[in-house]
């Protein structure tokens, strides 16, 4: 079994009814029925048998943001699971509004409790030692995955929204097996060592908040010059904090306004699109040009660098 540290799900697993039920309550979604996330339909299925049997899958693990758990990254998930990627989405035990065990227990959010100074830092400490158990768990000696021969141990990849992507450098500072990063609209908690982080890593989040220069969240501002390996800064016009997350879909779809100005599913279209190309790049070595400037066909998506003017185009 596997420890209550943290659920391992590498097949991903949908919201069960006391979840979605936890998760609407928590996040103060009112006027729908308790279980409308666990109706959700995804194109995942479990158990799954894998397709090969050589280690020639790069792994993706995921994070999600605090309260949430992996599922709010599903459909990122299943885009890279489409594409070949081997994809771990961890669900943070006592960070969750809804946590369910295999075995049918259930844990909730112990740490929105907790009363202390620097939280974040913390948070994101603790994130790097769950990953680092899911890396032995599917990497190690005794895999606990029947796919786990897939995974090509020297391309590991983190991603994650919005404390799961903060928590990406973190792990990559102490942890030589991921490779490359990517913080979905996360706030970095943690200052970056003098050293830097000499490792691939994306920044990509809401055009108000982490803009350059702006005064609502600076530290995307502190960490940029510490960033020494490939970067990018990539702000999403119209997007709120739910973009980088099934949330901003799924609340449209239930009648839920949470601000975003992004129509359709183009929040789910745009998170893919440049999440997948980063680690296309940097796990298997295939140039982007979508990741050398704007496009055309992502009008949203603007590139930063706090030294030019104008910062963001």
């Amino acid at each position: 079994m596997v420890p209550d540290r943290c659920v391992l799900h590498p097949e991903g697993a949908p919201h069960d009814r006391p979840q979605s039920e936890l998760l609407l309550a928590g996040t103060g979604i009112t006027g729908v029925e308790g279980d409308v996330l666990s109706r959700t339909r995804t194109h995942s299925a479990k158990d799954a048998a894998p397709a090969e049997h050589s280690r020639s899958r790069p792994l993706v693990v995921l994070s999600p943001g605090f309260t949430w758990g992996a599922s709010s990254l599903t459909a990122l998930a299943e885009d890279l699971a489409s594409h070949g990627y081997v994809v771990a989405g961890i669900d943070h035990t006592y960070e969750t509004f809804a946590t369910t065990f295999p075995d049918g227990r259930g844990t909730t959010c112990d740490a929105c409790r907790l009363q202390t100074d620097d939280f974040g830092g913390q948070a994101e400490h603790s994130r790097a030692l769950d990953v680092a158990f899911v890396l032995d768990s599917l990497t190690g000696r005794h895999p606990v995955w029947r796919g786990s021969r897939l995974i090509d141990p020297d391309r590991i990849g983190m991603a994650g929204s919005p404390l799961g992507g903060a928590s990406a450098t973190e792990t990559m500072l102490n942890d030589a097996r991921v490779r490359a990063g990517a913080n979905l609209d996360g706030l970095l908690f943690a200052p970056l060592p003098e050293r830097g982080l000499h490792k691939p890593f994306l920044l990509m989040g809401q055009e108000s908040i982490h803009s350059p220069g702006g005064t609502a969240e600076p530290s995307w501002d502190e960490s940029w010059p510490r960033l020494t390996g490939w970067r990018r800064w990539l702000v999403v016009r119209a997007s709120v904090h739910a973009s980088f997350t099934d949330y901003d879909l799924l609340a449209r779809q239930i009648g839920a306004d949470l601000g975003s100005g992004l129509a359709g599913d183009r929040s789910v279209q745009i998170t893919r699109t440049y999440v997948r190309a980063f680690f296309d790049q940097h796990l298997r070595g295939v140039p982007q040009p979508l990741l050398r400037g704007p496009s055309p066909a992502q009008p949203e998506v603007a590139f930063c660098a706090p030294s030019r003017e104008p910062a963001c185009a």
